[in-house]
């Protein structure tokens, strides 16, 4: 009986968490259609990677970026790349990892057996923490996404977007982007 209880526990110690929902790791970038990467998010290509920053510092770079006075600043953000207009918007968006903690409920389930007593780690049965995304999707007059495979702008847009991405993850003081362009 001893074993078996041992190995019971050990069993319990290595597998003591069960992810039910994993947020995905995107080292650089990602390009997916919106609604197959979050639910909420356009059908339209958008181009994705992970925001390590505070909420709502992507909102104040493109406000500063590009002088919007917080007028149309996730939507419809106007850029030129070789004298062609597109527009962008974007996304702040949480993908959270969601796992179960089985050793609190089995604390909570001997303790309820064994004292007759409510549970006392319930708030600690699952656990979650945050990712947090930014998906840009790109428009102009003649294209309605021009981030689509095929179209014939998205090797002059996924430059511009990679640098964008870059700018605002090494810049910590937003108004040195004005001095910048």
């Amino acid at each position: 009986m001893k074993r078996f209880l041992i190995i019971l526990m050990s069993a319990l110690c290595v597998s003591s968490c069960i992810p039910l929902r994993i947020a995905p790791n995107i080292k650089d970038y990602k390009i997916t259609k919106g609604k197959k990467f979050k639910r909420g998010l356009p059908k339209k290509t958008v181009f994705v990677f992970e925001d390590p920053k505070d909420a709502n510092e992507f909102y104040q770079y493109i406000n500063t970026k590009f002088k919007l006075n917080d007028y149309y600043v996730d939507v419809e953000v106007p850029f030129e790349i070789e004298r062609n207009t597109f527009f962008f918007s974007f996304y702040e968006v949480e993908i959270p990892t969601k796992t179960i903690n089985l050793i609190p409920l089995v604390i909570d389930g001997v303790l309820s057996q064994a004292a007759d007593m409510e549970p006392m780690l319930e708030e600690v049965h699952t656990s979650r923490t945050g990712n947090w995304y930014i998906a840009l999707e790109v428009f102009s007059h003649s294209e309605d996404d021009a981030l689509k495979e095929g179209s014939v702008s998205r090797d002059l847009v996924l430059p511009y977007l990679r640098d964008l991405k870059n700018e605002y993850l090494s810049t910590h003081n937003y108004n040195e982007v004005v001095f910048k362009n």
